[in-house]
């Protein structure tokens, strides 16, 4: 039996070894600041220096805005930087570390295999490291809350199953809160209170005595909930309830044409072969390259062994309810990732939960299997070396870097930035137009000194969705300026369709090349995307 101290100081070095890993990626400046993450972080300082209370990332109802809270938090410390938004990002995954430790502990009654769990994700693959770094508005959080979900569900049920009933009420109070927080921070973490919900109700029903007083936890979990996902209601009494629950089933993303069996077979295939090859670190989630070859075999098999392991605990029945309720987590996500529109999205955020259930069955397998523990340790240590050396390729080919973006057309090099800014600032440009992926990157990195809203297209076809311009107190103040530029970047077919319309009207400009981006500017007369036929003047 290990002591207390020895897991405390083995926690903390593990801890420590994540910490370092993140700060020599955030050095190698590897993860492009994109349009999303620059979202979160003008949120973050509309919060702290605006008096705003967004209850959602702008533009839509499907994530939360906690996220942004919690940087308007670091930005009272540490000032409005890139850097902090990263720092929130990392605090939260060192979190999903230690409580993984805790689930192995409880669901798997080892602390050695919540350990082991816990060092595969301390340097993990690509994939995951590339969404607990980088913000998109809510993935680190879900993970978290993830985490807590189960960890306080578990408790209220070994509560009802062991102590008084009546004195359940704290542990489903935790539990109604984590829910309910859940579900306005980011959907994905559904996939976690679901299956626990129908745990604990199996529990209430299955318990005897039969005693009226088990049910005393009921209403402390609704008022948790409803505490914890307040800003969903009170969105839904303004707005109504329709939007929040379309986009919560994945109706934003809903572009698939075809039968409901053809899209399910496509689900299908982005399941088990697009997404799983991202989620276990074999490709990059925005190519299709496979990363660290000479050790990907040996990944493989590992993954493989732990899965055909992993099926034994189910079969003996030990811990049969902790082990239903994980496996609960991986069937709930399958049924969503299937069966909704998500499912036509492989490129591996929604994947996160995967791998972190993946490195808790590998926790679990290797304690139990009787081996010599050195080949244990060898076996772990290969799989680190696979997911490090494929981060360390990726963080060497920049551009792209380790990149949100996978679309082509939307990957640029981020270099040019700070000359950009210096040389619209030197020629009084300080209002336009751009496309999402531009407008809110130089917005935030100017201190939004900058507005250019993002009424341009950034597909070759020049096809826009309204969905892009998510700000509109930047519209308004955009429209109301007698003296706009154009930036765009890497898009020759804008660049040309641009310079044909300002001819055809007559219109006088200069151009700038910086980088990637291409700066027209010092226009006679101030165009509208609507003239020229962008923006929201396009189907």
């Amino acid at each position: 039996m290990r002591s207390h101290r020895f897991r405390l100081l083995s926690l903390i070095i593990l801890l420590t070894v994540a910490a370092l890993w993140k700060a020599g990626i955030l050095l190698a400046n590897s993860v492009p600041f994109n349009g999303d993450e620059a979202i979160v972080g003008l949120m973050a300082r509309h919060i702290l220096y605006g008096g705003e209370r967004p209850a959602f990332f702008y533009g839509q109802a499907y994530m939360g805005s906690l996220d942004a809270y919690l940087v308007a938090a670091g930005f009272a410390v540490f000032g409005s930087q890139i850097w902090v938004i990263r720092l929130v990002q990392v605090f939260l995954y060192l979190g999903t570390l230690a409580t993984t430790v805790l689930i192995g502990e409880r669901f798997l009654a080892s602390w050695e295999a919540g350990m082991v769990a816990a060092i595969l994700l301390t340097i993990p693959p690509v994939n995951m490291t590339l969404y607990t770094t980088a913000s998109l508005g809510g993935y680190g959080e879900a993970l978290l809350i993830g985490n807590l979900t189960l960890l306080s569900g578990l408790a209220w049920i070994r509560h009802i199953q062991t102590g008084p009933a009546k004195r359940s009420g704290m542990h489903a109070l935790l539990f109604g809160f984590w829910v309910g927080l859940g579900l306005w921070a980011n959907g994905l973490t559904l996939i976690y209170s679901l299956p626990m919900g129908i745990g604990v109700l199996a529990t209430l029903l299955a318990v005897k005595p039969k005693s009226p007083t088990r049910w005393v936890g009921i209403p402390a979990a609704a008022a948790g909930f409803f505490l914890g996902s307040l800003p969903w209601w009170l969105y839904a009494l303004r707005q109504g309830a329709s939007s929040l629950v379309a986009e919560l089933l994945g109706n934003n993303v809903a572009v698939e044409t075809g039968s409901w069996l053809a899209r399910t077979g496509q689900h299908l295939f982005n399941l088990f072969v697009l997404g799983g090859s991202a989620a276990f670190g074999f490709r990059p989630p925005w190519e299709v390259r496979w990363l660290a070859l000479p050790l990907l075999p040996v990944a493989l098999i590992f993954w493989l062994a732990v899965f055909f392991l992993s099926i034994q605990p189910l079969r003996t029945g030990a811990h049969r309810l902790e082990h239903g309720l994980l496996l609960g987590v991986l069937l709930t996500f399958c049924a969503g990732f299937l069966f909704t529109s998500f499912g036509v999205d492989p490129s591996g955020r929604y994947f996160l939960p995967v791998f972190w259930l993946c490195a808790l069955a590998a926790g679990a397998a290797l304690v139990k299997l009787k081996v010599s523990p050195h080949w244990k340790y060898v076996a772990v240590g290969l799989v680190l070396i696979f997911q490090a050396w494929g981060t360390v390729e990726c963080i060497l080919r920049n551009p792209p870097g380790l990149t949100t973006q996978f679309y082509t057309p939307t990957v640029y090099d981020h270099s040019a930035y700070p000359q950009l800014i210096e040389f619209l600032d030197q020629q009084g440009e300080t209002r336009g137009y751009s496309t999402y992926w531009v407008s809110y990157p130089l917005a935030f990195r100017s201190q939004e000194r900058l507005i250019f809203v993002p009424a341009l297209p950034y597909h070759p076809d020049l096809s826009y969705s309204p969905r892009d311009d998510r700000y509109e107190p930047y519209t308004r103040w955009v429209a109301q300026s007698d003296r706009v530029a154009y930036v765009t970047a890497r898009n020759g077919e804008l660049d040309a369709y641009l310079r044909q319309q300002f001819e055809r009207l007559g219109v006088a400009w200069k151009e700038q090349a910086i980088g990637d981006f291409e700066v027209f500017y010092a226009l006679s007369t101030a165009v509208r995307p609507q003239e020229i036929g962008l923006g929201s003047a396009r189907p």
